[in-house]
């Protein structure tokens, strides 16, 4: 492929996926007054259950106390990020909460809340694996905002074998 068609590829996707993301924030907030709307904990309560496959707790009562939980510490996360970053992870959230930004960012065919663990986890390596910095960095938020909102919670330590920080 030549450099010019390339460069032609990208400003058409970026175009599209401005658009799409435009589109979408208009009909899916992803943040909501700092917190997270119900499209963005559609988005993190599916991202969460692939990415913390085996570290959450097996009964499904559990579980969902535990994604709960999860919820309720990425709403604190945000609420602290400037309003910069607020704006940003909203507008990724309700571009990942639309079919088309769904399909074209993650790949992912079916609704967060029906995909499957697999089928996620398949959605998120194609994104971590990207040519595109854009997909990377979507997964990189994802990934690290699920993983360390989850794991900041000295509740999850014990079923990791974790003991705790040392007392010194």
């Amino acid at each position: 492929m030549k450099r010019r068609t390339l460069f032609k590829l990208g400003v058409a996707s970026a175009a599209a996926l401005a658009l799409g993301g435009g589109a979408a924030a208009l009909l899916h907030s992803g943040l909501r007054d700092g917190r997270l709307a119900e499209a963005g904990r559609e988005v993190f309560r599916a991202v969460a259950r692939a990415v913390l496959q085996g570290g959450l707790p097996s009964s499904e009562a559990a579980r969902q106390v535990a994604l709960d939980g999860l919820l309720e510490r990425i709403d604190a996360l945000t609420l602290a990020l400037p309003p910069h970053a607020q704006d940003e992870l909203s507008q990724l959230l309700s571009l990942l909460a639309s079919v088309p930004g769904r399909h074209l960012l993650a790949g992912l065919n079916q609704a967060w809340p029906v995909a499957s663990e697999t089928e996620i986890q398949q959605a998120l390596q194609g994104m971590r694996l990207s040519t595109l910095a854009l997909r990377q960095q979507a997964y990189a938020a994802l990934h690290d905002i699920a993983a360390a909102a989850y794991f900041t919670d000295a509740s999850t330590w014990p079923q990791l074998g974790y003991p705790g920080p040392l007392a010194i």
